[in-house]
């Protein structure tokens, strides 16, 4: 039987008649494709971090990192729980059968990692012999149940990691992702106005915008997508008297005939560059610098080692997410003494340009562009990170979105 999942995120069921619009693409997707369904909804816009405010509250401080609980999870879960629950009320309205799930109904598996938790897999056949039946299931995202039997969330994007799980577990044809945007963008539109929608893109290559700071899918949804072949569709929900948007289709590279040597760029301003000077030339002093890093909390992206003038020392520069810039200074500093390093310097005005593409792989003189273009433009380039289909340059923030125009330009994705 042809299965499909669909998911609305928090701004398409913001309010009832955002539900309401909602439950009318619903009802027209089941009278034109057929089959079984299952509908994945998020809490109504606004509504998690009111929970979140709420818990706060209640535990008497700001809950973060390991102090996530389970009691935690039962607060901001409820959210999702109320909108599963309205939208089943509204297809039923409709006259469709319908019921809502919640995490522990389904018996979607998860870890023990309150607040962060990942997914396990599921158990028991009572949910895909429900949508096998006709009846559509309004899942509740965001959340799980965990081996002690507690409600378990999966932190934020959540809904969309638990869209792509349910696909997963019914062998879904396809992960329609309904949210504000009709698709995945070659870059922001809001910068470069003729930035286009693209048809397909590949997992890796979205797993690489994703990370990189494109903000259309979270990177736990599309590396399950790859890791179980499940097509997820990025579509708008935001239409009007029926109309449909085609979307963007996110699937395996093979799938995809015409591959640019670059599909998109991404860009990121939430950095921080660090540099210490001075740094003891001996082996076990990175291990050790990154572990009391790791060990605050503190990721760490871009990294560069180079020779300092001075025999035996090195320099060390490395970047975080501005949001960790703090912690990450106090980490260093507290432990200068025993790290060794001479000098900390912490640039804060510094933002993460990319540009991703799986015809990397086969193509010469990628970087070769990236460089010459942002030169021109008289853009320094202060770090340089690679893998296989993506470059990374760190710059001074203040020509972001004269660095992302011009290599849209200059990579030929302007025009169609």
């Amino acid at each position: 039987m042809k299965r499909t999942v669909l998911k609305f995120g928090g701004t398409s069921v913001a309010n009832m008649e955002r539900i309401e619009h909602v439950a009318d693409i619903v009802s027209q997707r089941v009278k034109d494709d057929g089959g079984g369904f299952a509908v994945v909804v998020s809490a109504m816009s606004g509504e998690t971090n009111k929970l979140v405010g709420y818990a706060d509250e209640a535990a008497g401080g700001k809950l973060v990192g390991d102090q996530f609980d389970d009691e935690y999870d039962v607060v901001v879960a409820s959210g999702e729980q109320v909108t599963s629950g309205l939208l089943a009320l509204a297809l039923r309205k409709r006259g469709f059968k319908a019921r809502s799930w919640l995490g522990w109904q389904l018996a979607m598996r998860t870890d023990e990692a309150h607040g962060k938790a990942r997914i396990l897999g599921f158990e028991g056949d009572e949910f895909c012999d429900s949508v096998d039946s006709g009846e559509i299931a309004v899942i509740a995202g965001f959340q799980g149940v965990s081996g002690e039997g507690r409600i378990a969330t999966l932190g934020r994007g959540g809904s969309d990691t638990s869209a792509v799980a349910a696909a997963a577990a019914l062998n879904a044809e396809v992960c329609d992702i309904y949210t504000d945007v009709d698709g995945v963008y070659t870059t922001d539109p809001r910068i470069v106005p003729k930035a286009r929608r693209m048809e397909k893109i590949s997992y890796e290559e979205m797993l690489e915008l994703a990370s990189l700071g494109a903000k259309v899918l979270q990177t736990r949804c599309v590396e399950l997508g790859m890791n179980h072949n499940v097509p997820i569709r990025v579509r708008t929900s935001f239409t009007k008297d029926g109309d449909e948007f085609p979307g963007t289709l996110v699937c395996n590279e093979e799938e995809i005939v015409e591959k640019q040597v670059v599909s998109g760029i991404a860009y990121s301003r939430d950095e921080a560059k660090f540099t210490l000077l001075g740094l003891p030339d001996n082996p076990g002093v990175a291990a050790e610098l990154f572990q009391k890093l790791s060990d605050a909390g503190v990721n760490v992206d871009m990294i560069v080692q180079a020779n300092s003038r001075t025999h035996g020392e090195q320099n060390m520069v490395f970047t975080t997410a501005d949001r960790d810039a703090e912690l990450a200074r106090q980490t260093l500093e507290n432990e200068q003494e025993r790290l060794g390093f001479d000098k900390l310097e912490v640039n804060r005005n510094v933002a993460k340009v990319s540009v991703v593409g799986v015809g990397m792989r086969s193509h010469t003189g990628v970087a070769t562009l990236m460089f010459k273009a942002l030169s021109e433009k008289s853009i320094n380039i202060e770090v340089i990170s690679t893998s296989e289909i993506k470059i990374s340059v760190l710059i001074d923030d203040a020509y972001t979105e004269l660095a992302v125009r011009t290599l849209h330009t200059a990579y030929g994705l302007d025009t169609e």
